[in-house]
């Protein structure tokens, strides 16, 4: 046999082998149709769904009617759909956080606090009577309507059992909205509203002051008398809800949420959190101003306070109640806790614009945050959860590190401290 036959029966084999393989492999199987998913969700629904409500009390007639008539939105985030690849994780390197700056924007805030003032006048009895009952301010429940759905004008575009049911049956939180949306049909079953009137957002947040299915059991309340809970369309059930829902939270009656202070320089901006609270006037003490010399109030200052400096040297800075954490059971952002006192102060007629300015400390990636973070705690620092996003704990454990290495405290992450911390 020649070099040359020898050399094509060598290819010849190897091909025949190669093919083999191939044909012995598992083939890729295709991505089942909507269609498929959707006799899948039906599925689900009676076998996997049905005995969880009906354990949980729900009556066989509700649940029958209710998911009879659910259908999946595809159009959701976070969507993983069985038979379909799984999500991925997304990578760490979004903005840590964008300059705080556009979120207070005062055209906006202008335009919210206009109109808060006439609804306070419009709801005055309302709101003296959610005073007297919960303890929560009226400027303080404002500003949250505000923010949660422009006062009610904001549009609900989903129907809530839709958004619950296809994120309980192929979200990344299955088990989460399965209970929210058991917790939906809980609401259903009790007469309080009918699913096909039951609007709510993307994340399946319910009505005005935006509640999940859970904190509506919880806390709605039927404060106009008329025997059901609707946040949807009654402005003293939804006012009167968010109240409870702050009241059983802690809120302290008669308290303020904060104020904008001046911290010298001298004093460490590496002391805020709520677990190192001090007596207010212990802070003023230490020279701590409220800003533009406004005194603090006298009943305020034999009271704990908590300092906060969102963004560090960089932004401005705080004296803050209980009350200020409370507000962020609501929404867990300093930002958004910030946006409603603020608000809830022009309502009020007792405040204005932050007088000092934001700096520009939205650039850091949360890939470099992270490794910051891990830097830290590997050096012993508690940084609270290593996520890319500069919490409390964070930003007063790098002024502490800045402190011990010879840097003025900023407490903030920034390109220096990447370069140093971030390896």
């Amino acid at each position: 046999m020649t070099k040359e036959t020898m050399s094509g029966t060598l290819i010849r084999l190897a091909t025949a082998l190669l093919f083999g393989l191939l044909i012995s492999l598992p083939q890729a199987r295709a991505e089942p149709s909507r269609a498929e998913v959707e006799g899948q969700f039906r599925n689900w629904v009676n076998t996997a769904l049905w005995p969880q409500a009906e354990k949980a009390g729900i009556s066989a007639a509700t649940f029958k009617t209710v998911m009879a008539q659910a259908r999946l939105v595809w159009s959701l985030p976070d969507l993983a759909p069985p038979g379909f690849p799984p999500v991925r994780e997304r990578p760490q390197t979004q903005a840590e956080f964008s300059s705080p700056g556009p979120y207070f924007n005062e055209a906006r805030l202008s335009a919210l606090a206009a109109s808060g003032r006439a609804l306070a006048v419009q709801h005055a009895a309302t709101l003296r009577k959610i005073e007297a009952t919960y303890g929560v301010p009226g400027p303080i429940l404002l500003a949250i309507w505000a923010r949660e759905t422009g006062y009610g004008k904001a549009k609900l575009p989903y129907p809530a059992i839709d958004v619950l049911a296809t994120s309980a049956f192929m979200s990344t939180r299955k088990e989460l909205f399965t209970r929210e949306l058991i917790d939906a049909l809980h609401i259903i079953d009790g007469g309080d509203i009918a699913a096909s009137s039951m609007a709510g957002s993307s994340a399946g947040a319910l009505g005005q002051p935006q509640f999940m299915p859970s904190s509506f059991l919880k806390y709605a309340v039927d404060f106009d008398g008329d025997g059901h809970r609707d946040i949807w369309t009654s402005v003293p059930d939804s006012l009167a809800s968010m109240a409870r829902f702050l009241a059983e939270k802690g809120w302290q009656r008669g308290r303020d949420w904060g104020f904008e202070v001046t911290i010298p320089e001298k004093l460490s901006c590496a002391q805020e959190g709520p677990d190192r609270a001090r007596p207010l006037s212990a802070w003023a003490a230490s020279g701590i101003t409220r800003i533009s010399n406004k005194p603090f109030p006298k009943d305020e200052l034999s009271a704990s306070a908590m300092m906060l400096v969102p963004a560090g040297r960089h932004g401005p800075e705080f004296l803050v109640t209980p009350n200020f954490y409370v507000l962020k059971e609501y929404n867990n952002s300093d930002l958004y806790a910030l946006f409603i006192g603020n608000l809830a102060d022009r309502i009020a007629g007792t405040g204005g614009a932050f007088v000092s300015a934001w700096g520009n400390v939205g650039h850091m990636l949360r890939s470099d945050v992270l490794a910051m973070q891990k830097s830290l705690e590997a050096q012993g620092y508690d940084i609270g959860k290593a996520d890319g996003l500069a919490g409390f704990k964070t930003r007063r454990s790098l002024g502490e590190w800045q402190a011990r290495n010879g840097l003025a405290p900023t407490c903030f992450p920034d390109e220096s401290l990447k370069a140093r911390l971030g390896k």
